[in-house]
């Protein structure tokens, strides 16, 4: 209950932090909303002057005075309503200047939580569903409802009886309404689910792209969408049906209202109880209190899915709101400790290493070996704080990974992971982490100390040379050598290899030695996964993953030795044969 409490607590606080500023806005919008409601009473009072007063007088000069005094109000009312719509969509720009960048901020972040790649994107356009709605007629319908009574006493002072019979046409439109908001809100949050499992299934099938089309399992990859996208069509043919349907009715009942509005006032003048242009100006008011209804069940798909975005930036801004500042930390120049840490997989929660311990002092570098899955990836994305512990600390000259500002611990950290992905944008802003001002000698003394400045330097347009998405117009091992570059530049302290030789040739092998040797060199630590040997020249330290423990820690000669003498606790045949072909 207590963390329900804190929960809403903290939304409310979100909601705050994202609403200031706009609260004068809004009042100014609520003022000009009855302006613009108060002058769509023209039309009312113009056709009651016409036949009450032009038509029963025969004056000509009356009619276009009348007219005339008609024609000014109306265009006061349409200036008034292209401000209040111009301001709606300037608002919407602002809160997306605002929001978005807090928004993606939290995007680059749940992927390492376990969060699909789809998922994370659903938060960017969280933002372009809210700035979408603000520019749509969902927010003019919403800032005309309070004004209703406005017409609705109008109709009242024309004659009570039609006051009554508009006031009932608002009671079952305001019902249909909240019908519409309860069958829909179940089946919004439903579609949105389905969107992001097809989205997810889209992202996966063109990442995989290479692979679907060399196997030949297109057509499989295809139906497994197909599937995904039926459910989410069903779910969002649903929603649509209802809002259509109560949408339909209500339009319907507009109609018949309006029929009964002019079926009234007709008795009512034969009766001698009203004028016979109070007849259309009741009409015509009655048309106008319910059309803010009728507006917003039309759009209540946007209003719903505005309201359930608004709900999730809430939520975003509030775990941006957990995130303590920082003290300022001197960089490490000493050591790097790990104190008996446990991983879990995010999102399954699945363990994956549990009990390392071990530490590795400046000047050094530790080799890390072992069968596949057994845990070496999830040490180094722990040591690199990507993924979080459960249990235990990673301390970077007694300071744990947690203590750092995350853009200050960057600095101080390289990190090549197995993949080797590259950034969208060019050479140098790859190799330079994307730094704007960046020293371009900085820039080519990574390159350099990667052994990759000659072959960058080949390319028509050099360190300019744009990559495009994933780096595709590179080669695996061009990939992998700038990767290396950026995680050499600006000789961090801390510099994690997974995997650094799976694509290179003799020659860059030679040059990851060099590489290694170089941070050792200057006080630096280097941590790197091996399964060729070759990477494992330079380092003084190995230490054994297997089957998510660290089975063994020590200098490389000696733990070389044991592993090939004895097997691990609980390792198969295979295991162990893998394994000492990796440390042959």
């Amino acid at each position: 209950m207590a963390s329900q409490d804190a929960k809403t607590q903290a939304r409310r606080k979100s909601a705050a932090k994202l609403t200031r500023g706009f609260r004068g806005i809004l009042v100014y919008l609520f003022v000009v909303s009855g302006i613009i409601n108060l002058l769509a009473l023209t039309g009312s009072m113009y056709m009651m002057q016409i036949y009450d007063r032009a038509l029963s007088s025969g004056s000509i000069p009356t009619l276009l005075a009348i007219s005339a005094l008609a024609g000014g109000l109306y265009l006061f009312q349409g200036l008034f309503d292209i401000v209040r719509s111009q301001v709606l969509v300037r608002v919407g720009a602002r809160l997306d200047r605002d929001v978005a960048p807090a928004a993606h901020k939290v995007a680059m972040d749940m992927p390492r939580f376990g969060f699909s790649g789809a998922e994370a994107a659903s938060r960017g356009r969280d933002v372009d569903t809210l700035r979408g709605f603000l520019g749509s007629q969902g927010p003019m319908a919403l800032f005309d409802l309070p004004w209703m009574p406005l017409f609705l006493v109008f109709v009242y002072i024309l004659h009570p009886l039609l006051g009554a019979l508009t006031f009932t046409g608002a009671v079952l439109l305001t019902s249909l309404t909240i019908v519409t908001e309860v069958m829909t809100r179940r089946l919004s949050g439903a579609a949105h689910e389905a969107l992001i499992q097809r989205n997810a299934m889209v992202d996966s099938n063109t990442r995989n792209s290479e692979s679907i089309r060399a196997m030949g399992i297109g057509g499989r990859a295809l139906e497994r969408f197909v599937v995904a996208n039926e459910e989410h069509l069903a779910i969002q043919t649903r929603a649509n049906d209802i809002t259509g349907t109560f949408a339909a009715i209500s339009r319907v009942l507009r109609m018949i209202l309006q029929s009964a509005v002019l079926g009234l006032g007709a008795y009512l003048v034969i009766q001698g109880s009203l004028s016979a242009g109070a007849i259309i100006a009741a009409s015509v008011a009655s048309a106008r209190a319910l059309a803010p209804i009728d507006l917003a069940i039309g759009n209540w798909k946007n209003v719903v899915m505005a309201r359930a975005a608004w709900d999730r930036l809430k939520g975003t801004v509030a775990i941006l709101d957990q995130v303590q500042p920082k003290m300022p930390l001197p960089a490490p120049r000493r050591s790097l400790k790990v104190e008996g840490i446990t991983v879990a997989a995010p999102g399954s929660g699945q363990v994956l290493l549990s009990g390392a311990s071990f530490t590795v002092e400046a000047g050094q570098a530790l080799g890390i070996i072992g069968s596949t899955g057994g845990g070496k990836t999830t040490l180094i994305r722990a040591l690199a704080g990507v993924w979080p512990v459960l249990r235990g600390s990673v301390r970077l000259d007694d300071a744990d990974l947690t203590q750092w500002d995350e853009e200050a611990l960057g600095a101080h950290v390289g990190y090549l992971q197995q993949d080797y992905v590259m950034l969208d944008a060019t050479i140098a802003d790859n190799i330079s982490r994307l730094d704007t001002e960046a020293d371009p000698r900085a820039v080519v003394e990574a390159a350099r100390a990667a052994s990759v400045h000659e072959m960058i330097v080949r390319l028509p347009e050099g360190y300019h040379t744009e990559l495009g998405p994933q780096g595709a117009s590179l080669s695996g091992g061009q990939r992998q050598r700038i990767g290396l570059a950026r995680a050499l530049y600006g000789e961090p302290f801390l510099v994690l290899l997974d995997e650094p030789n799976s694509n290179l040739d003799g020659q860059g092998e030679a040059a990851l030695t060099e590489a290694i040797e170089g941070v050792k060199r200057r006080g630096g630590i280097v941590v790197v996964i091996a399964h060729r040997p070759s990477a494992l020249a330079a380092c003084d330290l190995v230490a054994v993953v297997q089957n998510g423990k660290l089975t063994a820690f020590g200098p490389k000669e000696q733990v070389i030795g044991s592993v090939r003498a004895r097997p691990a606790p609980g390792e198969t045949v295979p295991a162990r044969e893998e394994r000492v072909r990796a440390t042959a």
